[in-house]
C-alpha cells in the first residue's frame, strides 16, 4: 500500500508527535503513530512494486514543473466524531498541486489511484479511527483551549508506503524553486 503526501519537517513532525503521543497515553489512540506528519495528497492504494519507479518518475516529472510554496498551521479541528488534526490555513496553491497531481497521475492510465471524489480539506492527524466518540469530545475539549502557529515551505513531494506496521517515506521529490 502506497499514499501520496507533503511531510512536515521535522521541527514540525516532533511537535505533532507529542499530541499523538499525549492521545495514545490518555486515549489508548495510535494509528496517527504510524506515519510522520504530513497533509494527504492521495489516500491509500494499493500498488504493485514492480510500478514503484515509474510511479516515482511520474512524481519527478510532475514536481520539475513546481515551486516551493508555505504551508500555514493554524489551531485544531476535527472530522466528528473519529478524527482530531492540526488545521490547514486554506491556500490555492495547495488546492491546485492537490487538484493538478491528482489529474496527472490519472491522466497517465497507468497507476492504480483514484479520483478523490471527498472535497480536499488539508490538515495533520493527531487521532482518528481508533478514537472512540465519548473520548473524541474530552479530547477536543483539550485542544480547544490550545493555541498552535506554523508554517514550512515545501520542498516536494512524497511516496509513503506500508511496511505492514508503519508508513515509510521512501521517496521526496524536489520543486524546481524551493
Amino acid at each position: 500500500m502506497y499514499f501520496v503526501a507533503l511531510v512536515a519537517p521535522d521541527e514540525i513532525n516532533q511537535k505533532i508527535l507529542k499530541w499523538k503521543l499525549w492521545m495514545k497515553e490518555k486515549f489508548g489512540c495510535e494509528v496517527a503513530l504510524r506515519s510522520p506528519a504530513h497533509i494527504t495528497l492521495l489516500p491509500p492504494f494499493w500498488m504493485k512494486p514492480e510500478l514503484e519507479n515509474e510511479f516515482i518518475d511520474s512524481i519527478n516529472s510532475f514536481s520539475d514543473k513546481q515551486q516551493g510554496f508555505d504551508i500555514q498551521l493554524r489551531n485544531f479541528n476535527s472530522f466528528k466524531p473519529k478524527v482530531i488534526f492540526v488545521d490547514i490555513v486554506k491556500d490555492v496553491t495547495l488546492d491546485n498541486i492537490h487538484k493538478n497531481l491528482q489529474y496527472h497521475l490519472l491522466s497517465t492510465e497507468k497507476f492504480p489511484v483514484k479520483k478523490d471524489e471527498r472535497p480536499f480539506h488539508p490538515h495533520i492527524t493527531i487521532a482518528t479511527r481508533d478514537l472512540y466518540k465519548r473520548a473524541f469530545y474530552e479530547a477536543m475539549d483539550y485542544f480547544k483551549t490550545k493555541e498552535y502557529e506554523a508554517s514550512w515551505r515545501t520542498e516536494g513531494i512524497s511516496l509513503l508506503r506500508h511496511n505492514k506496521k508503519n508508513w515509510d517515506v521512501i521517496f521526496t521529490s524536489q520543486f524546481k524553486n524551493i
